[in-house]
């Protein structure tokens, strides 16, 4: 690992003199998500197995076939814009530093491109979490201020080579992306074993990744939405490969990022620079110190609320669950259910909203097992 420092956001006598901050990593209703951790969070939750569990004999009933999660998706709650200013907000009013916002939705660039013409996001850079197909696995790499001129081109050659799951040009591609002076490539959460294949083949192949095509990987992440005993693991494997690690907060719904980059730049191709030099702070945010349990079920909850100013109208949460279908065309869940959710999943959904009361969040923080200690 590089010239990388960790701060704490409870000790600003660390971090006093910096002048700005990078929200790196998060995401908006551009962003497909997949389902599939639903099946693993509900062998340790009954209240939301008993819930699937209906929701999928409701299914079977009104359409005669299985429920395949694999086949299934959700998008975050929040536009584009309004994201921006939730990260840029945070930054500027919690911390009262100059902030600089990189949104990286999955292998799409609506997002950023959409934005290009609001006077204040004018400066915001084209970036993307782009899906990299790698033997039996696949890995995401966040690849931030692809130069306007070829983004589209290049956003079409990444989700060529991710939809045919070869690696035939991912080297000419990486070397592409990574040439520009201003761009940032980064190997995020690399210790996630996300394709499930087990941790140890995981890791294997990760190593193998990153030693193959490690001249174009300018840093590795530290994950705001997961456990410090993975981003500890990634600490390691930057070292071992003599890389920077930054920050990626990796928001999905309202919390905003749990970590962030620390930086002096005023724009964000000097931040760029930075990083790719191998000077990098990153600051640990009060929020990641919540119980790993409690963030997960707040996401839930903030997913699964209705919003009724969504950007595309969809305000309920069963309006932002997609499934293709047997006969290949993708319903929300509302048409699924037609409009009738099963009893037990709107009581599960209804269960999610006591998390908005203070005292709620303040027996499930006793009743967690207190977060793991960040040992820097």
């Amino acid at each position: 690992m590089k010239d990388t420092r960790i701060h704490l956001e409870s000790s600003p006598e660390s971090w006093c003199h910096f002048t700005g901050a990078a929200s790196i990593h998060s995401h908006t209703l551009c962003s497909r998500e997949t389902l599939s951790f639903v099946n693993k969070l509900a062998r340790g939750c009954g209240p939301l197995r008993v819930a699937l569990q209906r929701g999928r004999a409701k299914y079977k009933e009104a359409n005669g076939s299985e429920l395949d999660l694999s086949r299934a998706w959700w998008t975050p709650p929040i536009a584009p814009y309004d994201a921006w200013q939730l990260e840029r907000d945070q930054i500027q009013h919690r911390l009262g530093l100059h902030a600089l916002v990189s949104m990286t939705d999955h292998d799409t660039i609506e997002a950023p491109m959409s934005l290009g013409t609001v006077l204040d996001c004018h400066d915001l850079p084209i970036s993307v979490e782009w899906t990299v197909p790698f033997g039996p696995t696949f890995f995401h790499l966040g690849v931030h201020n692809i130069p306007a001129k070829s983004a589209t081109e290049l956003m079409d050659q990444m989700s060529a080579l991710t939809r045919s799951r070869s690696t035939l040009h991912l080297r000419s591609l990486l070397e592409a992306l990574s040439r520009p002076q201003e761009s940032l490539v980064v190997f995020n959460h690399p210790c996630w074993d996300e394709s499930g294949v087990g941790q140890q083949t995981h890791d294997e192949w990760a190593a193998r990744f990153a030693t193959e095509y490690g001249a174009y990987l300018h840093a590795f992440e530290i994950n705001g939405l997961r456990r410090w005993a993975e981003n500890r693991r990634a600490l390691q494997m930057a070292r071992d490969f003599e890389k920077p690690v930054i920050s990626g907060g990796d928001r999905h719904t309202l919390e905003p990022n749990a970590i962030l980059d620390l930086t002096n730049a005023s724009s964000f191709a000097e931040y760029v620079a930075q990083v790719r030099a191998g000077h990098t702070d990153v600051l640990i945010m009060r929020q990641y110190r919540d119980p790993f349990q409690l963030r997960i079920l707040q996401g839930l909850h903030e997913l699964m609320q209705t919003h009724k100013n969504h950007g595309r109208g969809w305000q309920h949460w069963s309006d932002r669950v997609f499934y293709r279908c047997d006969d290949g065309i993708v319903r929300s869940m509302s048409t699924l259910f037609a409009n009738h959710v099963p009893v037990s999943v709107q009581i599960f959904v209804k269960g999610l909203s006591m998390m908005r009361h203070p005292s709620v969040r303040r027996t499930f923080r006793y009743a967690f097992s207190p977060g793991e200690e960040l040992v820097l």
